[in-house]
């Protein structure tokens, strides 16, 4: 790593440490205001809505703090200050992975993350960011968009108080970083990774002890031998991260998550308050930062890569075997299966995915993949 990347680790380290302090702070703040303010027009009062945003992302995190940050700037300019959103990285307002809890419940309105991390809670969700050997990200949100996906998103979240829409991605992710070589199935056995989701559950069949952290918990967790491999998403964020200083072996693809979207969660009470043209910019503010976040990452992570091999030349590129990864697609439909026996929405989505899946396989077979094999 150079020292510029370790300074950039240190600093997100040290933001990260403070932010319970600022939990402190925002807690005496927690509930939804109105305020009015003079109209520049005509002076005449105007009705404005304070909104509180909590996120899974570390404080200042590039591109997935950074970008709910981009979204709630975009939704207080476009509706001319009438819905302000207040921003809370993870663990400044509640813990990193309570912020689904927190919509529910109310004590925030709105909340970006990403929804298998609420896999006890909500199994089905787990559709919505992303599936082992499922979609890309272009297939993902035509799927939720043009396939019946938003609609079963709803559904999904209608008894827990909530709904959710699509709000940035990371595009195709790696495999992870691990302190040994994976030769075989058998090198799986009794590693301990942290990997959330539905590739979690397919890493576990596989014999592996996982585990879901938040991304500031991390590399501790790694340097101190408590997890003996991770993934988080690809070499931009892994090198900010300090990966590069703690694990040898970084490899690919990223099966278990080929194209996660991440998720604007909002309370259904405080959305259905909002009159149709706040709803409109909101969601229109969601699909302007998805769309500004994948070409960050695709810019970022091609960058970074290049630098990683220059800067990190210890540092072991592969590609999984293809032993591991064909084992790891036959425990999919089981670990599938399983989930389908203990909870019906869960195989109500799978069977809605699955559909869609077959038939745009057809489609891109003879378009994306067809194109993809052409090139030398």
């Amino acid at each position: 790593m150079s020292d510029n990347n370790t300074v950039s680790r240190r600093k997100f380290l040290t933001a990260t440490a403070v932010a319970g302090a600022g939990a402190l702070l925002a807690g005496c703040n927690q509930s939804p205001t109105a305020s009015n303010q003079p109209s520049q027009e005509n002076n005449t009062p105007k009705t404005v809505i304070n909104w509180q945003m909590v996120t899974t992302w570390p404080p200042g995190f590039p591109i997935l703090q950074t970008g709910a940050e981009r979204f709630a700037k975009m939704v207080g300019e476009m509706s001319d200050g009438a819905l302000e959103i207040e921003v809370f990285a993870g663990g400044e307002l509640v813990p990193a992975l309570g912020s689904f809890d927190a919509v529910s419940n109310g004590t925030a309105q709105a909340s970006s993350s990403a929804a298998y991390y609420w896999a006890g809670t909500v199994p089905a969700g787990q559709f919505f960011t992303s599936v082992p050997f499922g979609f890309t990200y272009s297939q993902m949100m035509a799927w939720i968009y043009g396939g019946g996906g938003l609609e079963l998103w709803h559904e999904t979240y209608e008894p827990f108080g909530a709904i959710a829409f699509p709000m940035l991605t990371t595009g195709v992710q790696m495999g992870g970083w691990f302190n040994k070589e994976i030769n075989s199935v058998e090198d799986l056995r009794g590693l301990k990774m942290r990997i959330p989701g539905l590739g979690g559950k397919v890493m576990a069949k596989a014999g592996v002890d996982t585990v879901v952290l938040p991304g500031a918990e991390i590399f501790t967790a790694m340097q101190t031998g408590t997890i003996d491999a991770c993934e988080w998403v690809g070499p931009y964020h892994d090198q900010i991260l300090g990966f590069p200083e703690i694990a040898k072996y970084y490899y690919h693809p990223g099966w278990h998550e080929p194209g996660p979207v991440t998720e604007l969660n909002l309370n259904k009470d405080a959305w259905d308050k909002l009159p149709k043209e706040l709803q409109l910019i909101v969601q229109a503010s969601a699909t302007d930062a998805t769309n500004w976040s994948f070409a960050q990452f695709e810019t970022e992570n091609y960058k970074a890569l290049a630098a990683l091999k220059e800067e990190s030349p210890e540092v072991e590129i592969r590609r999984f075997p293809d032993e591991v990864l064909a084992e790891l697609q036959r425990l999919t439909p089981v670990v599938f299966d399983e989930e389908s026996e203990n909870n019906a929405q869960f195989a109500k989505v799978r069977a809605a995915y699955d559909s869609y899946s077959t038939g745009l396989a057809n489609w891109s077979e003879i378009s994306l993949l067809s194109y993809l094999n052409s090139i030398e």
